[in-house]
């Protein structure tokens, strides 16, 4: 595990960006000014010390934190994805410090695809503590939906998975619903006092603090022959 008092956050961070961010690039009438990439026919050599894709992959994973904790654990490659650019700025001088030659972050808005990825070859996609967008004209800003899903569900592996945690009850509900809609994942909702062997996360381990309710939520990619 990293020891994070030694990698105190960026002054004057933003929580929210521009609403252009949530939104696909062919969805924009034109490119805005610092629009995240996208990217293309990766090569993976200048991102991973062994020059393989990754196996693991954390979207919306923030500074950081438990997607490099993670990496720690793991033999395989392991990809962050952040849509904000000074986190991502934050995490990539982390995981040079650290020399972790296994992790890689990308400041890219997921809602352009994962056509980057190879099909059917993530183990594992995390997607936590979303935030919630309360107010009903900001939906349209959550990653999480039916597009998102098919992106997901193309680059897992069959028997992978896809581990959702939030502390918005309203949201763990719009996650079932819109899993049940998509129809494709097996998904069972998991329980706090179930084995659940991953790094905790900050937003964790506030609730926990604060003996706050949070959700989990695996769903398996089963292709049935």
């Amino acid at each position: 595990m990293i020891d994070w008092d030694k990698y105190p956050l960026p002054d004057r961070f933003r929580h929210h960006l521009s609403a252009n961010n949530y939104f696909s690039l062919k969805e924009l009438k034109h490119e805005p000014f610092n629009y995240p990439p996208l990217y293309e026919n990766v090569d993976w050599k200048k991102y991973f010390a062994d020059g393989k894709p990754p196996k693991y992959i954390d979207i919306g994973c923030g500074f950081g934190w438990f997607v490099m904790d993670y990496s720690t654990q793991v033999d395989e490659n392991v990809l962050g994805i952040e849509v904000r650019e000074k986190a991502v700025g934050y995490a990539e001088s982390v995981i040079k410090s650290e020399k972790l030659e296994n992790m890689a972050i990308f400041w890219y808005s997921v809602v352009n695809g994962l056509d980057f990825i190879e099909k059917d070859s993530i183990k594992k996609i995390f997607y936590f503590f979303p935030d919630p967008w309360f107010k009903k004209k900001h939906y349209k800003r959550r990653a999480f939906d039916i597009e998102f899903l098919k992106f997901c569900y193309e680059v897992i592996e069959n028997g992978g998975e896809l581990l959702l945690q939030t502390d918005i009850e309203e949201v763990q509900q719009y996650h079932l619903d819109t899993l049940a809609e998509f129809g494709k994942f097996d998904y069972r909702v998991v329980g706090l006092d179930e084995p659940w062997d991953y790094p905790t996360t900050n937003k964790e381990k506030d609730c926990i603090k604060n003996s706050y309710q949070y959700y989990r939520i695996i769903a398996t990619k089963n292709v049935r022959g």
